[in-house]
């Protein structure tokens, strides 16, 4: 009886005496789940300060908590801020004298624009120049970078920039040009597979790489994190493991590949030729490692050149893309290890795998879109086409088009705030944080999307309220709330990596603003470029980069780390790359015209673009007198204007 006792008491005999387990209800549908919801801004007493719809959601709040909004900001803040904000580079002087609108119209017309837009983007999409010299080549990978930027400064409609990067070889009107949209997904991250090991080591492993694409893609696009279903049902979503395997199998229907950006007709004769080349430098490895006389490899090596002499665009360019594949992962023919076996043109569906391990198979899920964004019918939309690439970025754009737009207006809005809406920018879900102003959020939503889903609409919508105009200097509102969750002010704000090192390089006249190209080692003494085409690795990642709280390039980012400490400060103070730009701008303040304060009011005006304070034309001359002839007094002097917290930091 007893043991009986201990057995019911373990739930080892179920229904005997117990009562029976309730089976789990399904988690809330998160607010974001929800139709974008129109309503008209609410009536506030300061019907001065409005200048857009946006004033008026924000400051019926502010009178609510009994804040006050701050004054505007002077013209030169708000240049330096706006020039920040959207190209990433300090004003030109001509930029101040603008009136604002023109000002936003001046900077979202430059080139520069999409680049500063792009590196945004970029920590989102995982982007990475170089790989594991295992994998497959990135020689091209600038391409989607490249691609990118342009999207940007054309103003690609948004449903159209996602359709793009998920499936732009499936729609009309298409090209092979076009292909380097996809490096979303074909730049995506692979890991090290043994082949010498089992299958049912390997096919964890490629289940780890479906699970990351299915991370990113909802991430970056939906703001949820499907992912956590892989092991079982969302426990706090309404996403269940046969959402996660159903959009799972759009990604082991494809295989990242590098593909021609020319039409097939160019491409054969060069896909024969490179095949040829191939073999005869594996002969010439293989002669070479057997020491073979050299006579043998120079003669291939002379026939490799010939090759590549009489093949027309046997250099073309390659995108770092994906193509339809469906990889199965299979004992190798000789019985020993792995075989992953790719299917051209082929799609496959997933069985739900258990816990999460792919050796412990359920019933097979066909794939289709999450089952929380139901059509007309009921029913989430089937993926036929192929892998369903093309379907899942319409039902992006479509059936989930209210999370999507809600998703982009706040990282917009995140980065020129200084904090989100929601302060969860890819965490959209019931874990996330609920919106601080959510009319605010669902009116800007659908006016995007009635506007074309335009970035550059957006961006104007933003910049022209007289909340982005405030000051950062609003003492009382900063000590009622110091989060600036009611943006009573604009918060001070550190500029990133990149915007920081292209502001010295401008401030030096060293910069190169030649648009696009490969990637430059961001480290290198010659790199004068942006910071945007410094190179990315993977594997390696440059200490400069490590240093200044660049994210990984290997994971989705949807926020940059702030951290300050001591190694950044010797940075400024040592590394060879300041003192460069320190030298640099000394020299060209010694030759300056004028007496010293002259020279000092210049170089103000060229870094800050402001006048010196008296006390800093005062400390200055101090520090110069008798020392005009020294250039390494100038070049001291310009070093500690560029490591000041003004070159670091925006009003």
């Amino acid at each position: 009886m007893r043991f009986r006792l201990l057995l019911l008491t373990a739930g080892l005999l179920a229904g005997e005496g117990l009562p029976a387990a309730k089976p789990e209800a399904p988690p809330p549908r998160p607010w974001s789940f929800a139709p974008l919801r129109r309503s008209e801004p609410p009536p506030v007493r300061n019907t001065a300060w409005p200048r857009t719809r946006i004033d008026r959601f924000l400051l019926a709040r502010l009178e609510a908590e009994g804040l006050q909004p701050a004054p505007e900001a002077d013209a030169r803040t708000l240049a330096r801020r706006l020039a920040f904000d959207l190209t990433g580079l300090p004003p030109e002087p001509a930029l101040t004298a603008l009136p604002h609108e023109a000002r936003i119209d001046r900077l979202l017309q430059s080139p520069h624009y999409g680049e500063r837009w792009a590196r945004h983007w970029l920590d989102l999409a995982r982007y990475t120049d170089e790989l594991p010299t295992w994998l497959t080549s990135t020689r091209y990978a600038h391409l989607y970078r490249d691609w990118v930027v342009q999207a940007f400064n054309e103003d690609l409609p948004y449903d159209r920039f996602v359709l793009r990067q998920l499936a732009t070889d499936s729609l009309p009107g298409s090209g092979p040009q076009d292909l380097p949209a996809l490096g979303f997904l074909g730049l995506s991250p692979t890991y090290f597979k043994e082949l010498q090991l089992p299958p049912d080591i390997i096919k964890t492993t490629v289940a780890d790489e479906w699970e990351e694409h299915v991370d990113a893609v909802t991430r970056t696009f939906l703001g949820l994190t499907v992912a956590c279903a892989r092991c079982h049902d969302h426990k706090s979503d309404p996403v269940t493991a046969a959402d996660y395997y159903a959009l799972a199998g759009v990604f082991a229907s494809v295989r990242q590949s590098e593909r021609p950006m020319m039409d097939e007709t160019f491409w054969a004769p060069v896909k024969k030729a490179r095949e040829v080349v191939a073999e005869l430098e594996k002969q010439v490895a293989a002669l070479k490692k057997a020491k073979a006389p050299a006579a043998r490899s120079t003669e291939l090596e002379e026939k490799i050149a010939l090759v590549k002499m009489a093949t027309p665009h046997y250099d073309m360019p390659m995108a770092n893309a994906v193509e339809e594949a469906a990889l199965f992962v299979v004992e190798a023919d000789n019985k020993k290890g792995t075989k992953l076996d790719y299917r051209m043109g082929m799609a496959r569906d997933l069985a739900l795998q258990k816990r999460g391990n792919p050796n412990d198979e359920g019933e097979v899920v066909p794939r289709r879109f999450l089952s929380a964004f139901p059509r007309a019918d009921g029913q989430p939309r089937a993926f036929t086409q192929g892998s369903g690439r093309y379907e899942l970025a319409q039902a992006i754009v479509g059936e989930a088009a209210p999370l999507t737009a809600r998703v982009i207006v706040n990282r917009v809005w995140k980065h020129h705030f200084g904090r989100g809406l929601v302060e969860t920018p890819s965490e959209f879900g019931n874990l996330g944080e609920a919106p601080s102003h959510p009319e605010l959020l669902d009116d800007l939503a659908a006016r995007f999307i009635d506007n074309g889903w335009s970035l550059k609409w957006l961006h104007r919508e933003i910049l022209a309220s007289a909340a982005w105009r405030q000051s950062s200097l609003a003492p009382a509102s900063e000590a009622r709330d110091p989060a600036n969750q009611f943006y009573a002010r604009m918060p001070r704000r550190r500029l990133d990596w990149e915007s920081w090192r292209d502001a010295l390089l401008a401030g030096a006249g060293a910069l190169d603003l030649r648009l696009g190209g490969p990637a430059l080692a961001i480290s290198d003494p010659a790199n004068r470029r942006r910071s945007l085409y410094g190179a990315s690795n993977r594997q390696d990642m440059d200490p400069m980069l490590r240093l200044h709280d660049v994210p990984d390039p290997g994971a989705h980012s949807p926020w940059r780390t702030e951290t300050l400490t001591p190694l950044q400060g010797l940075f400024a103070l040592n590394s060879p790359f300041f003192q460069q730009q320190a030298d640099r701008l000394g020299a060209w303040l010694q030759v300056q015209p004028g007496l010293v304060p002259e020279r000092v009011e210049a170089i103000y005006r060229r870094l800050f673009q402001r006048p010196p304070q008296p006390a800093e034309s005062a400390a200055a001359t101090r520090f110069l007198a008798g020392l005009e002839a020294e250039p390494e007094a100038w070049s001291d002097y310009a070093h500690a204007l560029l490591a000041s917290n003004e070159m670091l930091f925006v009003d």
